[in-house]
């Protein structure tokens, strides 16, 4: 029996719920209406309540550090995962017969950040799947001498893969291969080595339990020293207090981790990650790991019992808290699911279940209850 890390009553609306669908959108914590009353009392607050403010978001900085293994200096807020793509996308001096390598399942602000770069000569490079499985050898493969981003997810949108992350980082490096990874389906289940990558961002919506609004970015140094800032505002130029009311001619642009901040975080929702990293971090990254492989093990042992195709690897370190299986009406199974008051998530040919830490096997039991009724 696989019990919960969280009681599911910890949440808001899990009463006769079974919430399998963090891969597409987390329920929420009942502990953060206390985040709104703190915030909205030191919005109103003056000086000091904005002050207060920053200093939370810089220990949710450091949350994220933390989570990820990495210096908290080296983390920005970005405002989405999109984002912290494009900043590469934008930023490096690239010339006519580069290349940038991503994989042909991406998801689409991953694949699709370098578009633009397409009419000055600048060539996308789509691995192709095997059997929905993406190799890390054939991405390896697919650089060469005038590749400069690598860019990938850690874990897939479609497929729930988790790619080797210091693999493609050791066979990058040595060739001047920018890594950079969305870690949006992993940064809260499970490891994310964000350290051996070049820029590493997820959203936290998903598994790290927070909402929209605010993407952690981490940046290496080295990426640092090649990309161009594109955007200024206030928070990161030397402007305050180097400078008066009257502006000057130049300025320098701070370094990290405001580099990557031209304006004000969205520090309402950067106080509610800080909230959600709390519960996250106390119970400790590996056992939410080891907890989140054992329901897909559940999960996909089920489900070929039944005779699905389950798209997700069957190797537990290659996956991560989603299990995957093809099906013609995803929506229409997922709409049938959701009647009956177990939540998932459908679409483009197959059906996404997600095992999260407030799950326990029971809830694998009643998917398949459901399943078996309306299939």
């Amino acid at each position: 029996m696989i019990e919960p890390l969280l009681a599911p009553d910890m949440f808001v609306g899990l009463t006769g719920v079974t919430h399998l669908c963090t891969g597409g959108e987390a329920p929420w914590l009942k502990a953060q209406e206390q985040v709104y009353a703190d915030f909205a009392r030191l919005k109103s607050a003056g000086y000091a309540g904005r002050s207060e403010i920053y200093a939370r978001g810089e220990t949710c900085r450091g949350k994220v550090g933390q989570l990820w293994g990495v210096a908290a200096k080296r983390i920005a807020f970005m405002p989405s995962a999109a984002e912290g793509m494009n900043w590469l996308a934008r930023g490096l001096d690239w010339r006519e017969g580069d290349n940038v390598v991503t994989t042909e399942l991406e998801f689409p602000s991953v694949a699709y950040a370098w578009k633009d770069l397409r009419q000055r000569g600048v060539e996308v490079r789509m691995v192709a799947h095997k059997n929905w499985i993406v190799e890390e050898q054939d991405l390896l493969a697919t650089a060469d001498e005038r590749t400069r981003v690598m860019a990938v997810s850690q874990v897939s949108f479609y497929t729930g893969q988790n790619l080797d992350i210091e693999q493609l980082a050791n066979g990058t490096k040595q060739r001047g291969i920018l890594l950079a990874v969305d870690a949006t389906h992993a940064a809260g289940v499970v490891q994310v080595p964000a350290g051996v990558a070049d820029l590493c961002v997820s959203s936290s919506y998903k598994w790290m339990l927070a909402t929209h609004g605010v993407a952690p970015c981490y940046m290496s140094e080295r990426a640092e020293a090649q990309v161009q800032e594109t955007s200024y505002g206030w928070h990161n130029l030397a402007v305050w207090p180097q400078q008066g009311a009257e502006r000057h001619a130049e300025v320098e642009v701070q370094a990290m981790p405001e580099k990557m901040e031209p304006g004000n975080p969205a520090m309402a929702v950067v106080l509610f990650l800080d909230q959600a990293l709390e519960a996250v971090l106390e119970i400790g990254i590996e056992r939410i790991e080891e907890h989140a492989r054992a329901l897909g093990t559940l999960l996909r042992s089920g489900l070929e019992e039944r005779g699905y195709t389950v798209i997700t690897p069957a190797d537990p370190k290659r996956r991560a808290g989603n299990t995957c299986f093809l099906t013609p009406d995803a929506e229409g199974l997922r709409a049938g699911f959701e009647q009956r008051q177990v939540l998932a998530w459908g679409e483009y040919g197959r059906l996404r279940v997600s095992g999260h830490l407030y799950n326990g096997s029971k809830d694998v039991e009643r998917f398949f209850a459901v399943l078996e009724e309306i299939s």
